[in-house]
């Protein structure tokens, strides 16, 4: 048990971790429960503390930076990153994690009080600081206040509800700023592709509502006047279908669609049919064999093909003299790494840098390159961010923060899996 007297370390916290492997010996189902309940009211106090530690932190390294003579506006670069590594999350949910503690310290302190009681989880806190950030720092307080100043009704609340009279107070308190935060929210107006299961892949777009009920409600017209004339697909096969020949079509009467560009990596031996590997997409992920040798074979997009090899899983390697890194060499790294290098990031490459910087002696190849997300790339330029290539198998970047940690990012197996077919049309990816 932890002692109350004595500050909290991370070894107390380790070893209480590992008391909870085995939690139920001998429990009847009553106290299970009973047990579940607590460890909920624990995990939403430990984000608390988690969130108290980030904004303590982030303190700390900006007076440090300061005291260095880094510009105000340079100032807290990189540690949104550091507390991404240490929570195993993306940098992105880092700095989402960071500026829910800057917010729940200086300007929430009702819903942190619950969030630190363990009363309500770390969503439901995120859902007041989002709701509520249109506001000044005074109306801010005054919704914090109404929501969050009666814990036993906070806690009781469910999402939609809390969302719902968050927004209600947040537009009594000051109308023109939420009708200003819909303007603004309209410019994030956006499209993405994500894979989703069995080979397939997960289009979203987030539009202004008038656009989207628009563009829901022709698809399903659509649908309605097919299904009635007969057509056997279902609602949604036609839905879907009708999206994407009305989009790749150059006419909505035509399926002729416009050449893409596919950059597809694969195996010799799996384009001459004498390999089951998979091949791998960029933008997508990892493709079953004979899907790799229809792609390569299609005649409505071009494919451009870069080889690997079955042995190592490796791209061949390029040199260059050049600070910068060449378009081809550039290509080939940003298809090695699929996707940005930084532990637990996922997110899309947009840089190719030099793990150890030219300035250092750094060269321009392939083994001193990896691909990073622009966010990443910034966060590893602050004071105290070390990197140099590790030497195995496949390529290996070791990063050192200024805090001494460090982590090791390994480029994925590009033959090293492959796929069964687990059903008609349906592929499964084993190792």
């Amino acid at each position: 048990m932890f002692d109350v007297q004595k500050p909290l370390v991370a070894s107390a916290v380790q070893a209480f971790a590992r008391g909870l492997a085995s939690p139920d010996r001998g429990l009847d189902d009553a106290s299970r429960i009973d047990l579940i309940r607590e460890l909920e009211t624990l995990k939403c106090a430990a984000e608390a503390a988690q969130a108290v530690l980030s904004a303590a932190f982030d303190a700390s390294q900006r007076a440090a930076q300061a005291s260095q003579g880094v510009p105000a506006a340079r100032q807290g670069r990189g540690v949104a990153a550091q507390i991404a590594l240490a929570r195993r999350e993306s940098p992105h949910r880092g700095q989402q994690h960071l500026g829910l503690a800057k917010v729940l310290t200086t300007e929430l302190p009702h819903t942190m009080a619950a969030f630190r009681a363990g009363r309500v989880t770390e969503w439901r806190a995120t859902l007041v600081a989002r709701e509520t950030a249109c506001l000044s720092r005074e109306d801010r307080m005054t919704v914090d206040a109404e929501i969050a100043g009666n814990a036993q009704r906070f806690e009781a609340m469910g999402d939609g509800e809390l969302v719902s009279e968050a927004r209600t107070i947040a537009y009594r308190l000051d109308p023109e700023s939420v009708v200003r935060r819909r303007s603004r929210a309209e410019n994030d107006r956006r499209v993405s592709l994500r894979p989703a299961p069995d080979v397939m892949s997960q289009l979203s777009a987030l539009l202004p509502v008038k656009d989207g009920v628009a563009v829901y409600a022709v698809l399903s017209r659509e649908a309605d006047r097919l299904r009635a004339a007969g057509d056997h697909r279902g609602r949604g096969q036609i839905m879907a279908d009708t999206l994407v020949r009305r989009v790749l079509s150059t006419a909505p009467a035509t399926d002729t669609r416009p050449a893409v560009m596919i950059n597809l990596v694969v195996s010799d031996r799996v384009l001459l049919g004498g390999g089951d590997d998979p091949a791998y997409v960029e933008g997508y992920g990892p493709i079953p064999a004979d899907l790799a040798r229809q792609l390569a074979g299609t005649t409505r997009a071009w494919v451009r093909r870069l080889y690997a090899t079955p042995e190592t899983g490796r791209l061949v390697a390029m040199d260059s003299t050049s600070r910068l890194m060449p378009a081809q060499l550039a290509r080939m790294i940003r298809l090695r790494d699929q996707r940005c290098r930084t532990r637990w990031c996922d997110a899309p490459v947009r840089h190719s840098d030099h793990v150890t910087a030219v300035a250092e002696g750094g060269p321009t190849n392939e083994p001193n390159g990896q691909g990073l997300c622009e966010a990443c790339n910034h966060a590893k330029q602050a004071s105290g961010w070390r990197a140099r290539p590790s030497p195995g198998a496949r390529h290996a970047v070791e990063t050192t923060t200024p805090t001494g940690h460090t982590y090791t990012s390994m480029a994925p197996a590009l033959v090293r899996t492959r796929f069964i077919e687990s059903g008609p049309g349906l592929w499964t990816l084993v190792a």
